[in-house]
């Protein structure tokens, strides 16, 4: 395994981190910008939006370009959207910097994710791939502790200081660790989209959509609802999100085990019945913060444990179109974290926190539908027809 591949993991970790990182200081910006709750939350809204939709057209429209270069360039725009975000006066230039990091963050992660292959041997292209999506994930899931830690020791904006610095020490990494790699041509975004005629990869992809819109919508205001609803402080917020993400990260890897098992089905099945259960269930336990605990142990490890079997699952379905399916699935997975914070910020606006988990449950129910409609509703059509005929 070609060593470099795991500082590509770094480079993910470390843009990753930004999408989510102001998640648990929301209260912390809402106040120093003189915003609401949901105003802050938007913030998260419209990086995974952009990040969503902006990953597949910037790789097509950058295909020419030699890799390396345009890591580090990606790496220098990135690093300006976060500076831009650390000496912002207003709430308008925050967002600005938001929009800067998510253009060039969802570019990078994709960069990542192509070139690990690229530079290991065939037999480990998909151990590459693997240890990349690794530190993704882990960014995603940890990047809320970690702002939350900073935040609250220092002000919002310290989270932001530490990931200019990392980004710094990542553009010294690509220039002196990377070697030239040279550009592949990309699918068009007419051709990616064209997979979606198929009724079930549409609705397999949804799955992910509505999974992560339901998880969001909870997840993203973890810190108003356990303040809110529990009554701790900054301290043991802190403590509830570092529990969250080691069972979130320990997900994955359940997930993908269970799903060569028990098979991609089952395991969708039994992740998305048992999750909406859980989330519905979270309003009743903060009676009792080791009871609170203990669901929010399996909350986290269900969260990530769809993800290697709806890829699983997709792959399936159509193994000629595998990266684009990929690439989908990583747009389906971020679009579901913005439709997320966007509706959970509504739910606090209209009602109140304590009602975001009910919200949540009630997406991720639809996912358990559109999971249904994509493994068995083509065969009961493809029945019907053949009756028909």
């Amino acid at each position: 395994m070609n060593k470099r591949v795991y500082f590509l993991m770094i480079v993910a970790f470390v843009v990753g981190m930004v999408e989510l990182i102001i998640g648990g200081i929301l209260d912390l910006i809402a106040a120093d910008l003189n915003v609401s709750l949901g105003q802050a939350g938007f913030l998260i809204t419209i990086f995974s939006l952009i990040f969503a939709v902006g990953a597949p057209i910037l790789l097509i429209l950058t295909s020419h370009i030699e890799r390396k270069r345009l890591t580090l360039i990606s790496l220098a725009v990135f690093l300006a959207g976060n500076l831009v975000t650390v000496f912002s006066p207003t709430y308008s230039v925050v967002f600005i910097g938001r929009v800067i990091s998510a253009l060039s963050g969802s570019l990078l992660i994709i960069l990542c994710l192509t070139i690990a292959p690229s530079i290991v041997h065939p037999k480990y292209r998909g151990r590459a791939i693997g240890i990349v999506s690794m530190g993704v994930s882990a960014s995603i899931v940890l990047g809320l502790p970690i702002g939350l830690l900073l935040g609250n020791a220092f002000s919002w904006r310290a989270p932001f200081v530490l990931i200019s610095v990392l980004t710094v020490l990542s553009m010294a990494g690509v220039l002196f660790l990377m070697g030239h790699v040279e550009p592949k041509p990309s699918s068009s975004i007419r051709k990616q989209l064209a997979t979606l005629k198929n009724r079930r990869i549409f609705f397999g992809q949804t799955i992910t959509l509505l999974f992560m819109t339901g998880h969001t919508i909870l997840y993203a205001y973890l810190t108003p609802f356990s303040k809110t609803t529990l009554g701790v402080d900054g301290a043991w917020v802190s403590i509830i999100y570092m529990i969250f993400g080691i069972a979130a990260v320990s997900g994955g890897g359940v997930g993908g085990a269970l799903s060569d098992k028990w098979g991609s089905k089952k395991t969708i099945i039994a992740t998305t019945l048992i999750f909406s259960l859980v989330i519905f269930a979270i309003p009743y336990t903060t009676f009792s913060l080791p009871m609170f605990l203990a669901i929010l142990v399996i909350w986290g490890l269900l969260s990530w444990m769809l993800s290697p079997a709806t890829q699983s699952y997709l792959i399936g379905l159509s193994p000629e179109t595998s990266d684009i399916q990929q690439s989908l699935n990583n747009s389906a997975l971020h679009l579901g974290i913005a439709c997320g914070s966007f509706i959970g910020g509504l739910v606090i606006e209209w009602a109140s926190v304590e009602q975001n988990a009910a919200v949540g449950g009630v997406f991720v129910i639809l996912s358990i539908g559109v999971a249904l409609i994509s493994m068995y509703g083509q065969g009961k059509m493809q029945k019907q027809k053949g009756l028909n005929h």
